[in-house]
């Protein structure tokens, strides 16, 4: 038996170290991100399970779980958003009643025939109005109201004026109105407020004083 020689034997081979397999990516964090993209507050959850199940099975998709939550909360805001809105636009077209109980503040597509209006808006467009009781004092009065058919095209600012215009006549008002102390303004729709749905004519008619009671029968 002879004794192991000293030196290199370029006839020994040495395998590399052992390295640990890498771990799988999570398929809920895979998930996360189409579902966050498309369901919102879904993927949110799903993000948050993903999280969940990668550090208790020590699984790869940390960065595609956030990715997904991020996206769930990006959707769902936005879709609050658009359906506040939503509401909001609807309830600034919403008809008030022909007279209020109390005064309110009103956008003047919400005006009906009948409506009281604390004061006369200043030339110009209209957008907001104080709306009040027709007993209580007040300088004018919806007297009059024509609706352009809801899917009409833009008539032309000319020719809007004259359709409202045929219904804002002496002969709207109470025969217990002098007609000679009341001022009728015809409120049509402009092209701008024609493309944000506002398809409202209003006649309107101003005393010169304050009054108490509706000027038309």
């Amino acid at each position: 038996m002879s004794a192991p020689s000293s030196g290199y034997d370029e006839n020994v081979f040495y395998a590399p170290g052992w390295q640990p397999a890498t771990p799988p990516t999570d398929p809920l964090a895979v998930a996360a991100v189409p579902t966050g993209l498309l369901l919102g507050p879904v993927g949110i959850g799903v993000g948050v399970a993903a999280l969940a199940r990668i550090r208790r099975h020590g699984t790869r998709g940390v960065g595609l779980a956030w990715a997904g939550i991020a996206l769930g909360v990006a959707v769902t805001l936005t879709v609050l958003a658009v359906v506040l809105a939503r509401l909001v636009g609807d309830a600034a077209t919403e008809p008030l009643p022909s007279d209020v109980s109390e005064p309110r503040s009103a956008h003047a597509r919400q005006l009906v025939l009948g409506n009281c209006l604390a004061e006369l808006p200043d030339d110009g467009a209209v957008s907001t109005v104080r709306v009040v009781p027709c007993a209580d004092p007040h300088e004018a009065q919806v007297v009059a109201r024509t609706d352009f058919p809801a899917g009409a095209t833009w008539p032309g600012q000319d020719a809007a004026d004259a359709r409202v215009s045929r219904v804002c006549a002496p002969a709207v008002l109470s025969s217990d109105v002098d007609p000679a102390g009341i001022e009728l303004v015809v409120w049509s729709p402009t092209a701008a407020s024609w493309s944000e749905g506002d398809r409202t004519g209003l006649c309107v008619a101003s005393a010169a004083v304050l009054v108490e009671g509706s000027m038309i029968d």
